[in-house]
């Protein structure tokens, strides 16, 4: 490929055009990927529909098993207590996420984090969505979490500004945004 003249790329207004999209695309990738977790509520399995006393599915097995006892690995044991957690079992889903042998994942603290805060433990919840964030910034399920737990406290101005995070973070079009912004304006919501 030919090298391009810079003079012509700024009399065009092209090499603005070109950085602009490159660093939206940088910052909505990141965005995006920060917690791979888009904070739509998860499809019920059996983990919910059918296990009992905070057992997890095991599809290998085709039972309901103690987590504990399982050998997950930690993408299994995240996936079963999120589901835990929205299916409203925030105590199973604390006990499920603390097997997680890497207590530092940002998606293990947010939704240590999350369930704290639903069962009404909201300052233990806050913290953990601080070392979520404190590990990964862009992270916007987390802030948007943390931001609904700001006005659980009172504190509106607090989730205004993780609302404005995620918005400059590039995460505008977010089910983490709507939802903080929902929030914000006083609806329902995770």
């Amino acid at each position: 490929m030919p090298a391009m003249h810079p003079p012509l790329f700024a009399k065009h207004g092209l090499c603005s055009l070109l950085l602009t999209v490159l660093i939206s695309s940088a910052t909505m990738t990141g965005a995006r990927a920060a917690g791979s977790d888009d904070g739509q509520p998860p499809e019920a399995t059996k983990t919910t529909q059918e296990c009992k006393d905070g057992k997890v599915w095991d599809e290998k097995k085709k039972e309901c098993v103690d987590p504990q006892k399982s050998g997950f690995n930690d993408d299994q044991l995240y996936r079963a207590a999120r589901e835990l957690a929205y299916a409203g079992q925030y105590d199973n889903a604390i006990r499920v996420l603390r097997l997680a042998r890497n207590q530092d994942d940002p998606r293990i603290l947010n939704y240590l984090g999350f369930a704290n805060r639903k069962a009404g433990n909201v300052e233990i919840g806050m913290s953990y969505y601080r070392k979520a964030l404190a590990k990964d910034a862009n992270y916007l399920l987390a802030r948007s979490y943390y931001g609904q737990g700001l006005l659980l406290q009172g504190d509106v101005e607090g989730a205004r500004a993780q609302l404005v995070e995620i918005r400059d973070r590039g995460g505008r079009d977010t089910y983490a945004y709507s939802s903080l912004y929902d929030a914000l304006k006083g609806s329902a919501t995770y």
